[in-house]
C-alpha cells in the first residue's frame, strides 16, 4: 500500500479505509470487538480523535496512525496531537469502581429490608 494513495480528503480517507480494511479481510466491527468498544464509538474517528481507535485501525491496514491522520498525529515521534494533554486514553471505568459517589443500590436493599 503506497502512501501517496491515502486520500487527502477526510470524507473520502474514511471511505478509502474501509475498503483497505475490507480488502485486508476485517472490518471496523472487528476493530470494535477486538477493542471492546462499540460500534460507534470505531466510527467517532471519522471525525474526532480517538488515538486509541486510530492505532488499532492502521496497524490492521499495516500503518502507521500519523499515515492515516497526519492532522491529528506529531510526525516527528508517532503521538497523538493532544488539546487535553492529561487525558487517558483509556475508559475510566475504574473511577467509578472505587468511587463510593457512583454505588447505586436500591433503598430497600441497602438497609438490608
Amino acid at each position: 500500500m503506497n502512501k501517496a494513495d491515502i486520500p487527502l480528503d477526510p470524507t473520502i480517507r474514511w471511505e478509502w479505509i474501509k475498503y483497505q480494511l475490507r480488502a485486508q479481510g476485517t472490518s471496523l466491527a472487528k476493530i470494535a470487538r477486538e477493542l471492546d468498544v462499540t460500534g460507534p464509538a470505531v466510527k467517532n474517528a471519522k471525525r474526532i480523535a480517538y488515538p486509541r481507535v486510530e492505532r488499532a485501525i492502521a496497524k490492521a491496514l499495516s500503518l502507521k496512525p500519523v499515515q492515516l491522520w497526519p492532522e491529528r498525529w506529531n510526525s516527528n515521534d508517532d503521538t497523538p496531537n493532544r488539546i487535553r494533554v492529561q487525558r487517558a486514553e483509556n475508559n475510566a471505568t475504574y473511577s467509578q469502581e472505587n468511587n463510593p459517589g457512583y454505588i447505586c443500590e436500591h433503598a430497600k436493599t441497602a438497609e438490608g429490608v
